[in-house]
């Protein structure tokens, strides 16, 4: 038996060189920059005085600051809730060959196509009563809707557009899931005469986890950064309703042009979907890892 261990090919690493310089200008020089300016006032251009850990404190302490994050969670739980089942109903009543696949995933792909400030003017117009047909039609129902004065509303209205706009992304990654399942499953559970639900019970929900997690975890990380719809479309308002961490950090960095408290948070905010994120993926692999436990 031959244990020479093969010399590694250094020259290999001359193919990666350019992903890490792209990384590094991209994002380990702007985290160094962020970092900098979280420990210092800066005074003028000329004058800058260190801190230490002074806007971490500042920032944790900042009651604005928890009621967004109250508000953000709360969006982007409600986002999962409601979009993760949807896309998974969707995916299985979509079909799947044909022309007419083809021409429902080019249908269900449309609203992924269009940039985040045009769907916020567009529902910015579709929710009014004057000239948007869901505020007309609401009203001709009797029903108060106003989403530029009612909370409630407001909020209502920035989940169901994120759910009209990011929907056909979890539909799509569920379509393509359920195209890997094998045929030979499917046939076994017609021999076997499972029902309907069993075959998505047994067959196609433990064979779409992989890209279940991907849609999880693209879904409340994008939602958790949501910014530039309900900003066109609410304003952040009315009040502070509809205003989420992106948005708040944005006031503190442009508005207020705090730019030590500003760079503070936005580690906190990195720090915070980091952890979420860790934490949603390794709930989602002991569900996993219990399930495939029962089978066996």
């Amino acid at each position: 038996m031959n244990t020479t261990v093969k010399p590694v090919n250094q020259k290999a690493w001359l193919l990666v060189l350019p992903v890490f310089i792209c990384v590094a200008f991209s994002a380990i020089l702007p985290l160094m920059t962020v970092v900098n300016y979280s420990v210092q006032d800066i005074i003028s251009p000329e004058r800058r005085v260190f801190v230490g850990t002074e806007w971490f404190a500042s920032v944790m302490r900042d009651d604005e600051l928890h009621a967004a994050l109250l508000r953000q969670l709360g969006f982007s739980l409600a986002v999962l809730l409601v979009e993760i089942p949807l896309g998974i109903v969707l995916a299985l009543s979509m079909p799947a060959t044909g022309w007419r696949a083809s021409a429902v995933l080019v249908v269900v792909a449309l609203s992924l196509l269009i940039p985040w400030n045009v769907v916020g003017t567009i529902w910015q117009i579709y929710g009014r009563a004057d000239i948007g047909l869901l505020g007309y039609a609401l009203q001709k129902l009797g029903v108060d809707y106003n989403y530029t004065g009612n909370a409630t509303d407001a909020w209502v209205t920035v989940l169901v557009m994120d759910v009209w706009h990011w929907t056909p992304l979890v539909a799509l990654l569920c379509f393509a899931g359920l195209r890997s399942i094998p045929d030979a499953y499917y046939q076994a559970a017609r021999i076997d005469g499972a029902s309907k639900f069993a075959v998505f019970r047994y067959i196609q929900l433990p064979k779409m986890r992989g890209v279940l997690m991907i849609a999880v975890l693209l879904r409340f990380m994008d939602s958790f950064m949501i910014y530039t719809e309900p900003f066109v479309l609410t304003g952040g308002g009315p009040g502070n309703a509809t205003t989420f961490l992106s948005q708040y950090l944005t006031q503190k960095a442009v508005g207020q042009f705090d730019l030590g408290p500003a760079a503070a948070f936005s580690l906190i905010y990195f720090l915070i979907i980091l952890l979420l994120c860790f934490m949603l993926y390794n709930w989602m692999q002991r569900v996993g890892a219990q399930d495939t436990e029962a089978k066996e």
